[in-house]
């Protein structure tokens, strides 16, 4: 069997309220990122309090986690655009190390 090759990417991973998913999904289309997966109703406890995953007829009030794997250039476009936005809103955002085996999936 051929060894699996690993290449260093970064993984972002952005926490919003449901209703500012778009402006995520936005800001990394605008940053050439090639792909994301959506996680919503997301629960858990932050400096807010404890937020409910699911809420019945009403996603907008509940968070949601966007995740990306991109080049590092791009991290940059992303934090330089999600920062405005971070202090009026609430929401965090992750920044990780990660390796991945395809990596044209991921240069876009």
């Amino acid at each position: 069997m051929d060894r699996l090759n690993l290449y260093e990417l970064k993984k972002v991973e952005i926490i919003v309220k449901g209703e500012h998913l778009e402006f995520v999904i936005d800001l990394l289309e605008r940053a050439g990122v090639s792909g994301y997966t959506i996680i919503h109703n997301v629960s858990g406890k932050g400096s807010h309090g404890f937020h409910e995953g699911h809420l019945l007829f009403n996603e907008e009030d509940t968070l949601v986690m966007v995740i990306s794997v991109m080049p590092e250039d791009k991290v940059e476009a992303i934090v330089e655009g999600i920062t405005p936005f971070l202090n009026k809103h609430s929401g965090v955002v992750f920044v990780s190390d990660v390796r991945v085996s395809r990596l044209e999936k991921f240069k876009g």
